[in-house]
C-alpha cells in the first residue's frame, strides 16, 4: 500500500510561453524526470520559460524545496523531444515532465526529494498514472540524454510505490545468450535506438554502481531485465498511443 505523503507546497505559478494542447485528445500517463544541469534553479527557470529556447516542463523542483509550475498538466510542454517509450512516439502529448535542480554529479537534496516524492503522489493519483510509467529522461532517449543519471535515487521512489524496481531474480532461470534487445522492447526501450544506448539507459538507472561499464550484457543485467519483462510489459500498461 503506498505511503500517504503530506501534500506538496503550492507551486509558485511562472507561466511558460512554450506549450500547447496534447495532440488527439491524449491524456498524460506517464511521467518524465529531468534534471536541469544548470547553474541555478532560477537559471533554469527563465530558460524554460524563454520563447527563443523551446522548452518547457510542467514543475520545476529546486534543491531547496521550491516548486514551481510554468505549464497546465493538461497541456502539453516541451520537454521530451524526439523521445519513445513503447509504441508511442510523441511522449510530449502523453507525459508531465519534471525538471530536477541538479547538475547530475551530486545526489539530490533531501528537501527536493521530499518534493518529488508528494508531487508524484498527486499527479499519479490525479491521472491514474501507474509506477512503472514515471521514468527517467534517459529511459525515453537513450543514446541522447543520461538524466536525470546514476545520482537519482530510485529505489527510493520504488519503496513508495511511486516508480518500479527489479526484483532480485536469483530464483529466476536466466541464459546468458538471452536477447537483450528483445527484453528492453519489452520494458519499453525504444528498439530504434542501438542496444549500446538502450543498455547503459538501463544501466544508469537500474545498475548504478555499473553504469559506466561497457562491453554486451552481463548475466546481472538480463535477471534484471528478465525480471521488469515479465512484471511491467510496456503494452500491458500503455494506453494507445
Amino acid at each position: 500500500m503506498r505511503r500517504v505523503q503530506p501534500a506538496a507546497p503550492d507551486p509558485i505559478s511562472c507561466p511558460s510561453p512554450n506549450h500547447g494542447p496534447r495532440r488527439g485528445g491524449a491524456l498524460p500517463d506517464m511521467i518524465i524526470l529531468h534534471y536541469t544541469a544548470m547553474a541555478s534553479a532560477e537559471a533554469a527557470l527563465e530558460r524554460l520559460c524563454d520563447p527563443q529556447a523551446e522548452v518547457s516542463a510542467h514543475y520545476l523542483i529546486g534543491a531547496d524545496g521550491r516548486l514551481w509550475q510554468m505549464v497546465p498538466e493538461a497541456s502539453r510542454a516541451w520537454h521530451a523531444g524526439a523521445g519513445a517509450w513503447g509504441a508511442c512516439r510523441d511522449v510530449n502529448s502523453r507525459s508531465i515532465g519534471i525538471e530536477l535542480d541538479n547538475n547530475g554529479e551530486t545526489p539530490f537534496a533531501a528537501a527536493q526529494m521530499a518534493v518529488l516524492e508528494r508531487l508524484l503522489q498527486e499527479i499519479m493519483g490525479r491521472w491514474r498514472i501507474p509506477p512503472e510509467r514515471v521514468l527517467a529522461h534517459s529511459d525515453i532517449a537513450p543514446g541522447r540524454k543520461c538524466d536525470p543519471g546514476p545520482k537519482f535515487d530510485w529505489r527510493r521512489l520504488a519503496c513508495q510505490k511511486l516508480s518500479v524496481w527489479p526484483q532480485s531474480a536469483s530464483d529466476r532461470l536466466v541464459r546468458a545468450d538471452e536477447d537483450a534487445g528483445a527484453l528492453l522492447t519489452l520494458i519499453g526501450y525504444t528498439a530504434d535506438a542501438p542496444i549500446e544506448a538502450r543498455l547503459s539507459a538501463f544501466r544508469g538507472r537500474f545498475r548504478p554502481a555499473a553504469a559506466a561499464a561497457a562491453g554486451p550484457p552481463e548475466l546481472a543485467d538480463l535477471a534484471l531485465m528478465a525480471d521488469l519483462a515479465h512484471r511491467y510489459p510496456v503494452d500491458g500498461s500503455s494506453r494507445s498511443a
